[in-house]
C-alpha cells in the first residue's frame, strides 16, 4: 500500500456531558478528525480515531460493551491538556498537550506504564486508512493475531492481517495464513496487554521490527481502510486477558462430546468414480471395525458436489448422484457405523452451476466497480491447482445469504452432522468490488451511507457471516442441539458461530509436526481453543512409520484429533493419497492403542472445552500459563518459541519428539511460587519416575511407546472407556454404541506421604449435546496420601434432570504405586491391574434417578 500518512495536530476536549469521568474526547482543528477513550470496565478501554473519510463501519467483529463500573473504585485527575483515570488500580493516562493524543497505561503497583503511545506519531491518517503507533517492549513476549506462522512469540517480526489460501504452506515462513484476528498482546511477568481492533479490513502489523533513528524501535498496526476502533485490555496475566478480550467478542461455543473422537478425512474417498464414493465411505467404516478402531466422524470432502459431466467442478449445495445415488440412505447407512458426517462447503458458485445464472439476476455475487457487472474471479474448482471462473457469495446480499441459508438446511434435513465452512478466506482480487447491503438481519438500513466497497466493509466480513447463516440455519433444523459449524478461516466475530478451527492444509515434515504447537497455543490465546492440525500432513509426501505414529502421539493430547488430507502427485492431482491408520502393517496396532487412548481421554479433554466455555481458558496452554513466577519461561527461547512442550489443562505438561530416530526429549518443568515442593511424575516409562519443579529433565519417549507426558503430582483427569459412546444427551442411536458407563480417575500421588496436605481437583460433564445455555455438573475429587494409603474424598453437584450413565467410579493409581486406598472414610475396593500395570478400585455411586442441584 501506498505511504500517505498525516498526523492531525491540535486537539482540543469536547465538552461531554455523559460519562465525563471516565471518558475523554477530543476533535481535531485538521481535517475534522476525532478521539475518543474510555473506560468500559476494569482492565478494558475502548479508543476510537475517526474522521468524515475514516468511518468506522456499522457491522465490526465486536459490539461496545455497555459500561460496568458502578461498583468500580474510579478516580479522575484533570488539567488543561491531559486527564488521568484510575480504575480500580490501572491508571490510564491521556495526554494532548504534544497536540496529539498519547495514551498510557500502567497496573497497579507498577511504576513504568505497560503500554505507551508512540510520542509525536501515535494516531495516523494514511490515505483511506489509519495507523497507530506504539512503543515497542523489547524483551518481552507478543502473542496472537490469531494464526501467525511458528514460533510462537511474535516479536521482531511483521506480518499482514488478512487471509488466503495458503495450501502446502512453510509453518516457520508462511504469512499471511488462514484467519484475520487483530488481537496482538505483549505478556511480562509484571502484567499483560492486549490490542484488539474491531475492524475487518486489511491491514498490517509490525512488532518491533521497524525501526529508525529518530522514532527508535516501534510498534505500528496499518489498518488500509476506515477509522480506527481499539481495545486496550490490561490485566495481571495472560489469563485475565483472555478472560476479558471474550467478555468483548464472546466466550468459546459448546463443542458437542462426539467432536472429541477421531475425525477421518481425505479427499480421495469422496473423489471415487470407480469404485463410488459412497461404496469407498462404507469400506472404509468396514475396515475401521475390522482393525477395532474406533471413528466419531468424517470429513466428506467436496468431491460430493463434482458435476457427472464436464466441466467437472464443484458445485455447493448439489450432489454427484453416481458417486451418491441416495444421499439419505448413504448417511443412514453411515450413521449406523457410528460415524457422524462433515460436509464440505465453499462460499462461490462457478459459473456452470446449475443456479449461477439465477443467483447473478439476484444480487447475490459481489459488483465489479470497473465494469458493473457480476463480479467474475477465477475459483479453485477440481483438483491441485486447477480453477474456473465463478463468482463469491456477497453474504452482506439479502439473496445470497438467504439461499446459502436454505442450503445449509437441506444439507441438514438429510442427515449432515456438521458443516464444514470450507474455502471461506474470500480473496477477492479488488478493493473496490461493491457489497450489496440488503441483508436485513446484518446490515442497517443506513449502511450504503457508508459506500458498498469491500475493502472498506473488509472482505473477511463475510467469512463471519458465512459462519452465522451456517449456524443459525443448523439450529433452525435442529434445536435441541448445538450447532457445531468447522471453519477453516475466521475473525474474532466468526466465532460466535463457528465452534472448531484447524490449521488448514499443512505439509507432512517433523519440522510441521513441531511447528504446529506453537500455532495452537497463539490460537487458543485468540479464543479458537477448540483447535487442532491434520495429522500426517495435509499435503506433501506420505509420513514415515514413525513420524505417523509420533504425530498420533502428539495430536490426542490436542482438543481436535483429525486425520485428513489430499496428497496430490504428478499422476493423479485430482484424487490424490490418503493417510490411514492402518498404512502401515507394522504401526497399525500402535496407531490403534493411541487413538484408544484418546478416547479414554476424552471425558478430560470434555472438562476441558467446559472450562473454555465458561472461562475462555484454552485446553493447550503456554508452558508459563499460571507460572508467571518463574523466571526461565520468560527468558528461554524454547519456551517462548512454544514448540517443543505445552500444558495439556492444568494435570498434563506434553512434550514432543522432533526428529527421527530420537528416543528422549528435554523438557523444562515450571516453578509455582506457591507451591514450593512441586514434582511431576513421568506417565509412560517404569520404574517410576518423579522430577522436581524448575529444571530441565531428559525425558525418554521411545517411539513405539509414546512422546513425554508428564503428570503435575497432586493432580487427577477423568477417563473414559478406550471406545465410541453414547453421551447421556443422545437420543439416537442407530450404531447401536455402548453407554457412556465407565468412569475413573487417573491420580497421581506424591511418591511418599503428602504430610497432610490434600490435594484438590475438579471435573465438569453435561449431557453433551444440548444447546446453549450450558448445564454444567461438578465433580470434585480431593486426596491425601501417606507411604501406604491414599486417602480420597468425593461429591459431586448434579444439574436437575442429569444423571450420568456411569454408577460407579474407579480409583487408577500409577504404575508401580501399591498402596491401598480409602474412600470418604470407608474402604475401596481393589480391581485387577490393567495392562499398564496400574491398580483400579472401585467404589459405587449413589445418586437420585433424576439427579441433583
Amino acid at each position: 500500500m501506498p505511504q500517505l500518512e498525516h498526523i492531525p495536530l491540535g486537539y482540543q476536549i469536547l465538552p461531554v456531558v455523559e460519562d465525563a469521568d471516565t471518558s475523554v474526547h477530543l476533535a481535531s482543528d485538521s481535517g475534522g478528525f476525532m478521539f475518543t477513550f474510555e473506560s468500559l470496565r476494569t482492565g478494558l478501554f475502548r479508543t476510537t480515531f475517526t474522521s468524515p473519510k475514516h468511518l468506522l463501519p456499522p457491522h465490526r467483529a465486536a459490539t461496545v460493551p455497555k459500561r460496568a463500573l458502578d461498583d468500580a473504585n474510579v478516580q479522575a485527575c484533570f488539567s488543561s491538556a491531559s486527564k488521568s483515570l484510575t480504575v480500580n488500580g490501572v491508571s490510564a493516562n491521556v495526554d494532548w498537550s504534544s497536540g496529539l493524543p498519547l495514551v498510557s497505561i500502567t497496573l497497579p503497583g507498577q511504576k513504568k506504564p505497560i503500554h505507551t503511545d508512540l510520542p509525536h506519531r501515535s494516531y495516523v491518517a494514511d490515505g483511506t486508512g489509519i495507523a497507530h503507533y506504539t512503543r515497542y517492549n523489547h524483551g518481552t513476549l507478543h502473542l496472537g493475531l490469531g494464526e501467525k506462522p511458528a514460533p510462537m512469540d511474535l516479536s521482531n517480526r511483521h506480518f499482514v492481517l488478512s487471509a488466503t489460501d495458503c495450501f502446502g504452506y512453510d509453518v516457520h515462513r508462511t504469512d499471511p495464513m488462514y484467519k484475520h484476528i487483530p488481537l496482538l498482546i505483549n505478556a511480562t511477568p509484571e502484567g499483560c496487554v492486549g490490542l484488539f481492533s474491531t475492524s475487518h479490513a486489511r491491514g498490517f502489523y509490525s512488532v518491533g521490527s521497524e525501526m529508525d533513528g529518530m522514532w527508535g524501535r516501534f510498534k505500528v498496526y496499518r489498518q488500509e481502510y476506515g477509522g480506527l476502533e481499539e481495545y486496550l485490555i490490561v490485566g495481571k496475566t495472560l489469563k485475565d486477558v483472555v478472560r476479558t478480550y471474550a467478555d468483548l467478542v464472546g466466550y468459546p461455543m459448546l463443542v458437542p462430546r462426539w467432536a472429541f473422537g477421531y475425525l477421518a478425512g481425505g479427499m480421495k474417498y469422496s473423489m471415487l468414480d470407480e469404485p463410488r464414493a459412497s461404496d469407498a465411505l462404507m469400506e472404509f467404516a468396514g475396515k475401521l471395525k475390522k482393525h477395532d478402531i474406533p471413528c466419531s466422524g468424517f470429513q466428506m470432502s467436496s468431491g460430493y458436489t463434482v458435476a457427472e459431466t464436464e466441466p467437472k467442478t464443484r458445485n455447493v449445495f448439489t450432489w454427484n448422484r453416481h458417486r451418491f445415488p441416495d444421499p439419505a440412505g448413504f448417511l443412514d447407512a453411515f450413521h449406523k457405523e457410528g460415524i457422524r458426517l462433515i460436509a464440505n462447503v465453499k462460499p462461490y458458485v462457478l459459473s456452470n452451476h446449475p443456479e449461477y445464472e439465477k443467483l447473478k439476476a439476484a444480487g447475490a455475487f459481489f459488483t465489479d466497480s470497473l465494469t458493473i457487472q457480476s463480479a467474475q474471479a477465477r475459483l479453485w474448482s477440481a483438483g491441485g491447482g486447477e480453477s474456473g471462473i465463478g463468482g463469491h457469495i456477497d453474504f452482506t446480499s439479502k439473496a445470497g445469504y438467504q439461499w446459502w441459508y436454505e442450503g445449509i438446511k437441506e444439507l441438514k434435513r438429510i442427515g449432515i452432522d456438521c458443516i464444514w465452512n470450507d474455502n471461506n478466506e474470500y480473496t477477492i482480487p479488488h478493493d473496490g468490488w461493491q457489497c450489496e447491503l440488503t441483508e436485513p438481519s446484518l446490515i442497517q438500513d443506513n449502511a450504503v451511507e457508508y459506500g458498498n466497497e469491500v475493502g472498506f466493509w473488509g472482505r473477511s466480513l463475510n467469512t463471519e457471516l458465512m459462519g452465522k447463516s451456517s449456524h443459525d440455519a443448523s439450529l433452525e433444523i435442529e434445536p435441541s442441539q448445538r450447532p457445531f459449524i468447522l471453519t477453516r478461516s475466521a475473525t474474532a466475530g466468526t466465532l460466535r458461530y463457528c465452534a472448531s478451527a484447524w490449521s488448514g492444509d499443512n505439509v507432512t515434515s517433523w519440522d510441521g509436526m513441531k511447528g504446529a504447537n506453537a500455532l495452537s497455543l497463539t490460537a487458543g490465546m485468540c479464543l479458537m481453543q477448540c483447535y487442532g492440525h491434520d495429522i500426517g500432513g495435509f499435503e506433501g509426501p506420505q509420513p514415515s512409520p514413525e513420524l505417523l505414529v509420533r504425530w498420533c502421539q502428539q495430536g490426542i493430547y490436542s482438543p481436535r484429533f483429525a486425520i485428513n488430507c489430499f496428497k496430490t502427485s504428478p499422476d493423479n492431482n485430482s484424487v490424490g493419497d490418503v493417510i490411514e491408520p492402518w498404512m502401515y502393517e507394522e504401526t497399525t496396532p500402535l496407531v490403534r492403542d493411541i487413538i484408544k487412548r484418546r478416547y479414554e481421554l476424552i471425558p478430560y479433554l470434555y472438562s476441558l472445552a467446559l472450562i473454555s466455555h465458561t472461562t475462555a481458558t484454552p485446553p493447550q496452554r503456554w508452558t508459563g500459563w499460571g507460572y508467571e513466577s518463574d523466571p526461565e519461561v520468560w527468558s528461554n527461547k524454547i519456551l517462548t518459541d512454544g514448540e517443543t512442550q505445552y500444558w495439556l489443562g492444568d494435570s498434563l505438561l506434553i512434550g514432543g519428539v522432533f526428529e527421527p530416530g530420537a528416543e528422549s526429549a528435554k523438557m523444562y518443568l515450571p516453578q509455582d511460587a506457591s507451591n514450593p515442593d512441586l514434582q511431576f511424575l513421568d506417565l509412560n516409562n517404569e520404574p517410576q519416575t518423579y522430577y522436581t519443579a524448575r529444571q530441565w529433565a531428559d525425558v525418554p519417549a521411545q517411539w513405539k511407546n509414546s512422546i513425554p507426558v508428564l503428570a503435575r503430582v497432586g493432580s487427577a483427569i477423568p477417563i473414559g472407556r478406550a471406545e465410541q459412546v453414547l453421551a447421556v444427551g443422545d437420543t439416537s442411536n442407530p450404531a447401536g454404541l455402548s453407554r457412556d458407563d465407565y468412569r475413573a480417575v487417573e491420580i497421581f500421588p506424591p511418591k511418599g506421604s503428602s504430610d497432610g496436605k490434600v490435594f484438590a481437583n475438579v471435573w465438569y460433564e453435561d449431557d453433551g449435546i444440548s444447546p446453549p445455555p450450558a448445564r454444567i455438573s461438578v465433580f470434585e475429587l480431593n486426596y491425601s496420601a501417606t507411604a501406604s494409603e491414599v486417602l480420597v474424598e468425593y461429591r459431586e453437584k448434579l444439574q436437575v434432570g442429569f444423571v450420568p450413565h456411569w454408577s460407579e467410579l474407579e480409583i487408577v493409581l500409577p504404575a508401580g504405586d501399591e498402596r491401598v486406598v480409602s474412600w470418604n472414610g470407608g474402604q475401596a475396593t481393589r480391581v485387577d491391574s490393567d495392562s499398564r500395570g496400574r491398580v483400579h478400585y472401585k467404589i459405587a455411586i449413589e445418586r437420585s434417578e433424576k439427579g441433583s442441584l
